[in-house]
């Protein structure tokens, strides 16, 4: 077993939520990790069906998503070394063999790295690319929240 880097999904939560009769509310932001964009696209949803039937939350949609990223993790050569090396665990259940396919939005990704320049070659003006992370620039945000009630 070693440890090396996959890639995940990063679902990004921004909301605020009121106390009950309350009309200040406390922002926050939270995420959640994913190994495939479609299982981070519907939990997104869910998650923003959820929220919206809230009386006291505002989510903003504009911060809120899914994002391609990457987390050091074990990995391991094939689903037997796997096997061997969880099989002992609580609830260990072995995974299905599945073929990787190229998803639309790692395609988009990859196409869209191959035209940026490095943030070296910019200055730092984004976007830009430091290897294979895409830098995007800073947004200005005014945190004003008001929901659309």
């Amino acid at each position: 077993m070693d440890t090396g880097w996959v890639q995940v999904f990063i679902l990004t939560i921004a909301e605020c939520v009121a106390p009950a009769g309350k009309q200040v509310c406390q922002q926050s932001d939270y995420e959640l990790q994913f190994l495939t964009q479609n299982d981070c696209e519907f939990a997104l949803q869910e998650l923003l069906t959820l929220k919206s039937a809230s009386e006291n939350v505002i989510v903003d949609r504009d911060r809120s998503g899914c994002a391609p990223s990457a987390r050091q993790s074990e990995v391991f050569k094939d689903l037997a070394a796997v096997d061997s090396a969880l099989a002992g665990q609580d609830g260990w259940r072995q995974p299905e063999s599945t073929e990787a396919v190229p998803q639309k939005s790692t395609e988009k990704y990859e196409e869209r790295l191959a035209t940026l320049k490095s943030c070296e070659d910019t200055n730092g003006i984004t976007p830009c690319k430091i290897g294979e992370i895409i830098i995007e620039g800073a947004a200005q945000q005014v945190d004003v929240w008001r929901s659309d009630r």
